[in-house]
């Protein structure tokens, strides 16, 4: 039988962390100057709260002196609430309108840790949206400020659409031609990694050539159903052999594909790139990438034809934005994955208004009858986000409706 966990995160021993030659906190760097206008401000604490949506919502809460408070969201995983908790000394006591150099000093101190790349980058992503949240609360600005400026008033949102038979081609045809007539969606997605019952192997990644006809059949009859009605992608999840993805790839040619997503495991550089330039389809990549540096090696290869980073797993709002600069340079669009509750869906919407490649950002939890609930504005209006001009985010969190779905086990933070 396991034991409470009563381990103090934040205390944990880290000689990485207690000495560091690049060592960013505003003592260490001198950033000791007043600030006019409302502006000194001091963080005094961060909380957790982990929603059970259809997927454990981690969302963050930053608390000041001024008693203003920013709400982000990391993305979901076990550990990521102990990873936040951690790294509050780094930043209780610091300004936070300082967010880049706040990251950059997470980023450092948990180095020890794994901030290359995984769920210490999420854990650390969580806190860097709340920042934005919070310093345009501060400054009375809308978080899209805080990035450059927007190029759009409203973001396009795909739906990633499913049915209870969705290795039947017919059903997901019927699907997306009820996404599309009642929920007003102009783009969406399907699953291709779905059994169609001719698999001889699970393990080897290999597609059977009926297999193929199966997935193609799919592709066929939605595209064929919406046709210039909606745009339509199709998400592999990482599943298949390079040569399958190719014979996949090449099958699906013939039809108005939007995107075909992570035909192959993201881990082989080389098989990716091989893959995306032997055929016509697009080919989308991108949601297991951590920061500009992982993402950056897609994009320069051109092993992508459209990238696909997840806001606040790839590092943040900001991160997302150094990704989006770099595809810029290539002619690639942003197609940003997301699976996350409303805070973050609103945040990387903020992000896609502000960079020029932005296509869209997902929605994952349209069978999800309560997502809306956990903020008391209106987010996704006919397959499109409003970008907010209320400071930060332009989301009221309601606290009733967390506390109604919180993980098991769990509290929910303080209000403001």
């Amino acid at each position: 039988m396991g034991k409470a966990n009563d381990v103090d995160y934040a205390d944990l021993h880290d000689p990485n962390a207690e000495y560091t030659m690049r060592e960013l906190s505003a003592e260490t760097m001198g950033v000791t100057a007043k600030r006019g206008g409302g502006r000194d401000v001091e963080i005094t604490d961060i909380q957790t709260t982990m929603v059970d949506g259809n997927f454990p919502w981690t969302l963050v809460r930053i608390y000041t002196d001024a008693g203003i408070v920013g709400t982000g969201e990391a993305y979901w995983g076990a550990g990521v609430p102990e990873l936040i908790e951690r790294m509050k000394p780094f930043v209780v006591g610091e300004n936070p309108l300082d967010i880049d150099r706040l990251y950059e000093h997470l980023i450092q101190k948990m180095s020890g840790e794994g901030s290359v790349e995984g769920v210490t980058v999420t854990a650390i992503a969580g806190i860097e949206v709340a920042l934005h949240d919070l310093a345009g609360k501060i400054l009375e600005v809308p978080a899209y400020q805080l990035l450059g400026g927007k190029y759009r008033d409203e973001m396009r949102v795909y739906c990633d659409c499913h049915t209870e038979e969705e290795a039947d081609a017919d059903a997901c045809a019927e699907e997306a031609r009820r996404v599309v007539d009642e929920l007003g969606y102009d783009a969406l997605k399907f699953d291709l990694d779905v059994p169609s019952g001719l698999e001889k192997d699970r393990a080897n990644r290999h597609l059977r050539p009926g297999e193929i006809r199966h997935k193609a059949e799919i592709v066929e009859k939605v595209t064929e159903e919406v046709k210039d009605e909606a745009d339509v992608a199709f998400d592999c999840h990482w599943t298949f052999s390079g040569s399958s993805g190719k014979r996949l790839a090449d099958a699906i040619e013939e039809y108005d594909v939007w995107w075909l997503e992570d035909p192959v495991p993201p881990e082989n550089l080389e098989v990716q790139e091989e893959v995306t330039k032997s055929t016509t389809t697009p080919i989308t990549v991108g949601e297991n990438r951590y920061r500009v540096t992982e993402e950056r090696r897609l994009i320069e290869n051109q092993a992508v034809d459209m990238i696909a980073p997840d806001m606040p797993k790839v590092g943040g709002m900001r991160e997302t934005r150094k990704v989006a600069d770099v595809a810029n340079q290539y002619y690639i669009p942003v197609a940003m994955h997301n699976v996350s509750s409303p805070i973050a869906t609103m945040a990387s919407a903020h992000v896609g208004a502000s960079v020029p490649n932005s296509l869209a950002v997902e929605y994952h939890s349209y069978e999800l009858g309560w997502w809306e609930d956990l903020v008391e504005e209106t987010v996704i209006e006919d397959g499109y986000i409003e970008i907010p001009e209320e400071p930060g985010l332009g989301l009221t969190l309601d606290l009733d409706a967390v506390e109604e779905h919180v993980v098991e086990g769990d509290t929910v933070f303080d209000e403001a």
